[in-house]
């Protein structure tokens, strides 16, 4: 498999185990509530009546293999961990450190790009001042009064929109050589389970795999 489709079977491990995790998480499902009711104490003619009441998921009866799985896909979880790390070792950038460096220039060109977007203007607000006279009696009021508001931008739009256009540049080269190193590159892991497989299909896998 190649780096694109390890980190697709990545994620889908991390879902078998978060699901697996779920189950175990829950009281309800490890445990088993048998309810007596006694009712020989209140009518001698009558018998005591046990209850079980089953745990929530449909793996009640196998909740130790659900705790052996959870374990399982963390070894493999690892196993695919030290794989990719060797694909990546090989390859001729660094690819981590190129995804989060790209990911800071978009988002920087993000912001200049809205500072090259930017326009001066004008505009009246009504009523939008305040001032203080006074009257003819000598008295001090307050009145309102319009207001005209007048916005420039305070940096040099031209280096702003060259510095733009270089950070563009240099982002998309670097997304070209991540998505090419991505699909050529070789993650030397096989998969136990296909990628499409639901956690029902992948746990009865493994059952059958243990058996054997």
């Amino acid at each position: 498999m190649n780096l694109k489709e390890a980190f697709r079977y990545q994620n889908k491990i991390q879902s078998y185990m978060d699901e697996a995790q779920s189950i175990l998480d829950r009281d309800a499902n490890v445990t088993k509530v048998e309810n007596t009711y006694l009712r020989h104490k209140v009518m001698p003619e009558a018998e005591d009546e046990t209850v079980l009441i089953a745990p929530e998921t449909e793996y009640y009866e196998q909740i130790t293999g659900i705790a052996q799985f959870l374990l399982y896909l963390l070894g493999e979880k690892d196993r695919l961990f030290a794989a990719i790390r060797k694909a990546k070792d090989v390859l001729d950038i660094d690819m981590d450190s190129e995804v989060s460096l790209n990911s800071t220039r978009q988002s920087i060109a993000r912001t200049f790009k809205r500072m090259n977007d930017l326009r001066s203007s004008e505009q009246t607000i009504s009523n939008g001042g305040t001032g203080y006279r006074f009257n003819a009696e000598g008295n001090q009021i307050s009145y309102r009064c319009d207001v005209k508001r007048v916005t420039t931008i305070n940096y040099d739009r031209n280096v702003i929109r060259a510095e733009l256009g270089k950070l563009n540049r240099k982002a998309d080269e670097t997304s070209t050589k991540i998505d090419l190193c991505m699909v050529t590159s070789t993650v030397d892991y096989e998969p136990p389970f296909d990628v499409n497989s639901s956690f029902a299909e992948a746990f009865e896998a493994f059952t059958e795999n243990a058996r054997a």
